[in-house]
């Protein structure tokens, strides 16, 4: 399986972007998918996930600003960030754990993408 997440950039605050992350290979049906953040020096931070449901959960932090989608067809997940802020700043990081569990600890993913930096700044 290979992630790429792509869709960052510079923004001001209370702008909005989406950033997208491509699944290929083999996908398991029950697959859970979910963005990460991570800003400088610090660890990987659990942002939002996506069961094959379409159960969606967000940390505090996002909630009402960020939501998480899925197109199954085309194995894409994406995730619209409105009302940005700089604390928002980060490379963020898509990931796929194939059992469809959600956790909140990046290291009990099975597969990670690279990231894709997003700057929130005036």
């Amino acid at each position: 399986v290979q992630l790429q997440a792509c869709g960052g950039g510079l923004v001001q605050p209370g702008g909005s972007l989406t950033l997208a992350c491509k699944a290929s290979g083999r996908i398991q049906s029950t697959s859970s998918m979910s963005w990460f953040r991570q800003a400088p020096e610090k660890e990987h931070k659990f942002v939002a996930a996506i069961t094959r449901d379409g159960d969606t959960s967000y940390r505090d932090s996002v909630k009402g600003r960020f939501t998480v989608s899925r197109d199954y067809v085309k194995n894409m997940m994406y995730l619209q960030m409105n009302s940005l802020k700089p604390e928002d700043t980060a490379v963020y990081f898509c990931a796929v754990r194939q059992d469809g569990w959600v956790t909140s600890n990046w290291n009990e993913y099975h597969f990670w993408g690279q990231g894709t930096l997003v700057t929130v700044s005036s």
